[in-house]
């Protein structure tokens, strides 16, 4: 006998297809909501590579990424979350940001830096 012949299961399917794309929807949108704070994170890092290249200041700030690691691995532990995979996801985005500060100090040095928006 299968499953679907079980009497009843037709709700059950029902409820559960109706859980799952509860589940997912709000997966979506956290995926959105991370997606848009990555964008902030990244307006708000772009300004710091164009006052580090006016100012000649280093891409990377081995310093800072240390303390940024070991703060954000204790928000990770805070939240159930293992910090080893926060440390690797905000590695990631250093090394993103850095390629930019590289990019934003060469394009100083050649006299094509972008000009900060007003927002």
């Amino acid at each position: 006998m299968t499953t679907s012949n079980t009497p009843g299961t037709g709700d059950a399917d029902l409820a559960v297809r109706e859980e799952l794309a509860r589940l997912r929807d709000s997966i979506d949108n956290i995926d959105a909501a991370v997606v848009h704070m990555l964008a902030e994170r990244f307006k708000a890092t772009q300004q710091v590579g164009l006052l580090k290249a006016r100012h000649q200041l280093p891409p990377a700030d081995q310093a800072r990424e240390a303390r940024q690691i070991a703060r954000l691995r204790t928000l990770a532990e805070n939240a159930k979350l293992d910090p080893a995979f926060a440390e690797k996801f905000l590695n990631f985005i250093i090394a993103e940001v850095i390629r930019h500060h590289e990019r934003i100090a060469e394009d100083t040095v050649n006299g094509s830096a972008p000009t900060p928006s007003p927002n």
